[in-house]
């Protein structure tokens, strides 16, 4: 990857965390849950890495517009959930 590579994901992962911080409380806290355990399971390439968490961000941004729980989206075991969530990916 080159400089201009890095710069640019760099970038786009400061995007994810600013969307992730206009969340709900409960929404910011299980994707950074989500986000720590994708690190350490699913050591994929940046990009997709990237592709996945916002996908997941999209996901939580409509539940939250929607009035929705968190755990209504993701259900009870989050960890199956982020497992499916990458998986389809």
């Amino acid at each position: 990857m080159g400089l201009k590579e890095t710069i640019a994901a760099k970038q786009a992962w400061r995007a994810l965390q600013s969307r992730a911080e206009q969340l709900p409380n409960d929404y910011t806290f299980v994707y950074r849950e989500i986000q720590k355990y994708y690190l350490k399971v699913a050591p994929i390439e940046t990009t997709s890495n990237l592709t996945v968490l916002s996908d997941l961000l999209t996901l939580f941004e409509a539940g939250a517009a929607e009035g929705k729980n968190v755990l209504a989206i993701t259900g009870d075991d989050v960890a199956a959930f982020a497992d499916a969530l990458l998986a389809a990916a």
